[in-house]
């Protein structure tokens, strides 16, 4: 499918480092997104407004609008990961990205976007093939494109740019049971 620069793209975004990485593949093509913040995985609390403190600030910088589902969703979070799965938390990832896909989908939808998609692929930790999946079942669910592009080589220049920048810079991807096993 063809994009051309007329395209209204609904962008979750996870972090500043993640869009500042993602941003300029875009720009590449033309494309000013809309960001949306809906990150119920990320604990702790502390985590979680740090990182969207940052992302507001980013977004204010690239002179991007930013739509925001604030909701710091622990309890929402372990729920559909432990009903999800009868091995959690080794399976949270599928639940995590359908969780925010989906949420992304609906905004976009509702918001009379063309499209939707994710900073998380810009990142090389996250599983391509699994976001595609998910966002395609959530396009299909939705009725709304999913973008899919592979910016993983952006990753670390977006990195560069977003600690010269003064951007807070997470250690972990998000959940609890990420932060377990970083430290």
């Amino acid at each position: 499918m063809m994009y051309h620069n007329f395209m209204k793209l609904l962008l979750h975004a996870c972090c500043a480092p993640c869009l500042t990485g993602f941003i300029p593949g875009l720009n590449d093509e033309k494309i000013r997104p809309d960001l949306f913040w809906y990150n119920p995985n990320i604990h702790p609390v502390t985590e979680y407004n740090s990182r969207k403190e940052s992302l507001i600030a980013c977004a204010y910088e690239e002179k991007l609008e930013l739509l925001t589902e604030d909701f710091y969703g622990l309890r929402e979070f372990l729920e559909e990961a432990y009903n999800k799965n009868e091995c959690w938390p080794e399976k949270r990832c599928p639940v995590c990205y359908r969780m925010r896909l989906e949420k992304t989908a609906a905004a976009a939808r509702n918001g009379e976007y063309d499209a939707f998609s994710t900073t998380l692929l810009v990142s090389p930790h996250q599983n391509h093939d699994l976001i595609k999946k998910i966002g395609d079942e959530c396009a299909a669910d939705f009725g709304i494109d999913f973008f899919y592009r592979d910016f993983r080589l952006l990753f670390r220049e977006g990195q560069r740019k977003a600690r010269n920048k003064g951007r807070y810079m997470q250690k972990y991807c998000g959940c609890i049971f990420s932060e377990e096993e970083r430290f």
